[in-house]
């Protein structure tokens, strides 16, 4: 395995990040196909004995398990300071916002997350997708107040447009507070529309790029035909790439068609090819082959030309998921406060 720096941050990760939306108890949330509690281990064991120490959860997550089930398993496994955990809090509902405040909601979510993960601190901590609600400078004092405390050692932010990480990093630096060090968006060969603004901003400035759905929730990973569990029923990846996969499926054919000339799998053509332009990308696991393929991309290298006949038959995608549709949610009082 390798390691690199998480952008501007003191934490050094694995080039690829093991995604624990997998782990959970599946009677809770809104995922069925997730793994109970002794398969979650056993998938976390065999990450951590392949190097792998970047993992990443949410509150979210199966009504909070799988932030139970990973800091379980970690408790465990190894000790505390050979990981870094990152998790994510989801802004306040409709209906909390006359109850609580978005800075008061923030340190409520961090104590609730320490408590399910079973640690003294989290590494990184995300803000899920962007708070509308909650004035950006309001979020950014109560990240940097937990970050004060000891709480979290970094914070970052996913589900944003680059204009809103660049206004939000703006004001940190403008109050001397801790600026989001990382960005985990919708990134991978069948959604590139991070490469527009996103990636270069981030090259730019040192925020690492840590997406999530790398494989296209199974997509770049299987052949015509084949499926599993989670494609089955994964009702929310479907109404992701269900709309687009007659122009992805020529995406797809040339991952297969490189990856029989190279005598490797699916997976590691499509995360080697993420690995040329992100820090460390967030690769779900249910399986320990799925960690293999994962581990494996991190060694291969593909050619220039290799690059360009993936990338070659890319369109322009709609924003889908949490993105879609979200510009005119946005009215600039709510992301930009004047103070």
């Amino acid at each position: 395995m390798k390691y690199t720096k998480l952008g501007n941050s003191n934490l050094i990760v694995s080039r690829v990040c093991m995604g624990c939306m997998s782990f959970g108890d599946p009677d809770k949330g809104m995922h069925k196909w997730t793994l109970p509690y002794e398969e979650s281990k056993a998938v976390i064991a065999y990450g951590l004995e392949k190097g792998i120490n970047f993992f990443d959860t949410a509150m979210a997550y199966q009504m909070g398990t799988g932030e139970e089930y990973l800091g379980r398993a970690l408790g465990e496994l190894t000790q505390r300071d050979k990981v870094v955990i990152a998790t994510k809090y989801t802004p306040r509902m409709p209906q909390q916002l006359g109850e609580i405040s978005g800075g008061d909601w923030i340190r409520q979510c961090v104590d609730n997350s320490l408590r399910r993960l079973g640690t003294d601190y989290i590494d990184l901590y995300i803000m899920h997708s962007w708070d509308t609600a909650t004035p950006i400078e309001e979020s950014l004092e109560a990240l940097d107040s937990v970050v004060r405390a000891g709480k979290v050692r970094a914070i970052g932010v996913s589900n944003c447009y680059a204009w809103q990480l660049a206004l939000a990093n703006a004001a940190a630096e403008k109050n001397g507070w801790a600026k989001f060090v990382s960005i985990q968006g919708h990134y991978n060969l069948l959604a590139r529309e991070e490469e527009r603004e996103m990636a270069p901003f981030c090259y730019q400035t040192g925020v690492a790029m840590t997406p999530y759905s790398a494989l296209a929730a199974g997509r770049l990973s299987k052949r015509p035909g084949e499926t599993s569990k989670r494609l089955e029923l994964d009702a929310y990846a479907k109404g992701k790439y269900d709309a687009t996969a007659e122009a992805d499926g020529a995406v797809i054919a040339r991952v297969a068609e490189l990856a029989d000339k190279r005598g490797v799998s699916m997976t590691e053509i499509s995360l080697a090819w993420l690995l040329t332009k992100v820090t460390s990308p967030v690769v779900g696991a249910t399986k320990p082959h799925h960690v293999d393929g994962a581990v494996a991309a991190t060694e291969l290298e593909l050619t220039a030309e290799e690059i360009a006949f993936l990338e070659e038959p890319y369109v322009p995608h709609a924003l889908v998921g949490v993105m879609a549709g979200s510009v005119g949610r946005f009215p600039i009082k709510n992301v930009w406060p004047v103070k």
